[in-house]
């Protein structure tokens, strides 16, 4: 299917969700329901709860479907809902973060070596395992950045806090994930088997 065919058929399914056609609903949420999810899942690193946001967001999206403007694609724009219905979640958790402006660094600068870094040579699938190992400050802006996409700019919009905020657990989930990586590796000789 070509991209203008694709885009007429997605602005038709749109189309009919605003009349109210609950095959258009179940064509929609089947085109975006495990992409969305796997968002859900990648910030609040919980099965039930990517679940239930996952739930939200669609309900949230269908209610505001006539807000809809065709400025971002439509997944896009679910995208957003999802990545803030899981923010919403984490919040409820009490999540602390920290801004390298108000704490002392704790780490030594000599304790993260990018030569050992580049020889570790991870697949995709061990990286993601030991993502769900971080505390969720560090787990949400690695997946907002790295995953999503987002820049330093848009997370500490979506998380309201300071961008010098988001750039300091960036940093620091980076260093916890290498540590977490290096320790598994050295425990085993293989790293999340």
């Amino acid at each position: 299917m070509q991209p203008g065919q694709q885009q007429l058929q997605q602005d038709d399914l749109l189309d009919r969700c605003k009349n109210g056609d609950t095959k258009a609903f179940k064509l929609l949420y089947e085109q975006y329901a495990k992409a969305m999810y796997n968002t859900c899942l990648r910030i609040v690193n919980n099965a039930g709860e990517a679940e239930d946001v996952l739930q939200e967001s669609f309900i949230e999206a269908f209610k505001n479907l006539a807000s809809f403007e065709h400025r971002t694609s439509f997944g896009g724009w679910l995208k957003k809902i999802c990545v803030n219905r899981s923010i919403d979640q984490l919040k409820k958790r009490k999540i602390t973060w920290i801004d390298i402006d108000t704490t002392e660094n704790d780490y030594e600068a000599n304790d993260y070596n990018e030569a050992e870094e580049a020889e570790l040579e991870l697949k995709v699938v061990h990286i993601r395992n030991a993502i769900t190992q971080l505390a969720d400050g560090y787990r949400t802006v690695l997946s907002l950045y790295l995953l999503e996409g987002y820049d330093h700019e848009e997370i500490a919009g979506i998380l309201n806090v300071a961008e010098s905020t988001t750039r300091t657990q960036y940093m620091r989930a980076k260093q916890k994930l290498i540590q977490l990586l290096k320790k598994e590796y050295e425990q085993t000789g293989k790293i999340y088997s």
